[in-house]
């Protein structure tokens, strides 16, 4: 395995990093801005309260978006495992 194939494999495997991370951060980072919205124009500064509403949606868009994520490690898997048998 030459440089190119190392580099080729790590940058695939940052994609599906971003790829299966990716809508379950933006589901944070929306929940969050809403919370923080809402306490600035209600000036209800609880703590709690930004914690157990993003953890529920975490919780809710990992089993919506689980599918997806499972289909692109799997996917990934394959062609990594292609690339070792090739080599080999």
């Amino acid at each position: 395995m030459d440089e190119v194939a190392v580099l080729e494999v790590g940058r695939d495997a940052l994609v599906v990093i971003l790829k299966t991370s990716g809508p379950i951060m933006m589901v944070g980072l929306i929940i969050g801005m809403i919370i923080a919205l809402f306490q600035a124009l209600t000036t209800i500064q609880e703590m709690t309260l930004t914690f157990v509403p993003k953890i529920i949606a975490i919780f809710i868009s990992i089993v919506i978006f689980l599918p997806f994520m499972m289909t692109t490690v799997i996917e990934f898997a394959y062609t990594l495992f292609d690339r070792v048998s090739n080599i080999g």
